[in-house]
């Protein structure tokens, strides 16, 4: 490896371990009650080295939800995904929803309780509402995208619209409700799958 590329993955990786304690920290205590200097104690970083690469706190809690929902910290969206180009090219209704409750569940065991941390955070700091585009909420976005292909394969009830059917998806694999039933109700994250299916399945599929 290169000089060149040696400093850039350093740097990469740092920004990294920089996400990770920022993520940790603001589940465990909370964005308004986490200061930038613990989580660079944590990432074992100086302080000015977080300004430096995010500029200030609200901009590192939007990498840190970016990359909690990519699962990496690379720009490819959701439906650029491999999981979710992957279930799109399921043949049937209920191979297409297993294949996408299985990759929701991965993004939801990372995403799910920083997505909390957002709600409580733009709660007392507005601006953080800001770092986002207005518009569709892009989890709706990507549930419709899945509702829009499920509705066209063999299995899905006749009646079904895509509009509905994005709607029960929506619902019921939401961050807030995932939360509810495994981290509230003592679910595992296999339970939660296998119910999401099981419920799913009796609401969009024929058989």
């Amino acid at each position: 490896m290169s000089p060149v590329n040696k400093r850039a993955e350093k740097a990469k990786q740092t920004r990294l371990r920089m996400l990770r304690a920022a993520g940790e920290l603001f589940v465990e205590r909370g964005y308004g009650a986490t200061p930038l200097q613990d989580i660079a104690d944590r990432a074992g970083v100086a302080v000015q080295t977080i300004y430096f690469t995010f500029r200030n706190k609200r901009n590192l809690l939007k990498e840190v939800v970016d990359t909690a929902i990519a699962g990496d910290d690379e720009p490819v969206a959701t439906m650029d995904r491999q999981w979710f180009r992957d279930a799109l090219a399921e043949e049937t209704a209920q191979a297409h929803l297993r294949a996408h409750i299985a990759g929701t569940r991965q993004v939801l065991e990372r995403v799910a309780a920083i997505v909390e941390v957002l709600r409580v955070a733009a709660a007392t700091d507005p601006e953080v509402v800001d770092l986002w585009p207005k518009g569709e909420d892009p989890r709706y976005t990507v549930q419709a995208a899945t509702a829009k292909s499920l509705v066209t394969k063999p299995g899905t009830r006749a009646e079904l619209s895509a509009d509905h059917a994005a709607d029960v998806l929506f619902g019921l694999l939401s961050p807030e409700l995932y939360l509810l039933l495994v981290r509230d109700r003592g679910w595992t994250p296999d339970q939660w799958e296998q119910w999401a299916y099981d419920t799913l399945r009796a609401q969009l599929v024929s058989c």
